[in-house]
């Protein structure tokens, strides 16, 4: 990944975004990362792979059984009722 401080961004902005088609840009400030610049095909293609992986954790739970409502209800209470007698 390509590195550029804020202040090269701020001033070559239209050559940075002309950049990110190719590869990100990590933005920094003072010498450390804040930021990175992408491509919005970048940014959409990590969003999906952000969704299969939620999707798949929800499966994975949906297949091993998870607590229902009135346990989880029940859990919660007993985990308030507790922090409050203290």
């Amino acid at each position: 990944m390509k590195e550029a401080a804020a202040t090269d961004v701020k001033n070559k902005f239209g050559q940075m975004l002309e950049a990110v088609m190719s590869e990100p840009i990590a933005i920094e400030k003072k010498g450390r990362p804040v930021a990175v610049m992408m491509s919005i095909a970048e940014y959409e293609r990590l969003v999906e792979i952000e969704g299969r992986y939620w999707g798949e954790k929800a499966l994975k739970a949906i297949q091993e059984g998870f607590v229902s409502d009135s346990k989880a209800k029940a859990l919660l209470e007993g985990k308030i009722g507790t922090e409050t007698a203290r």
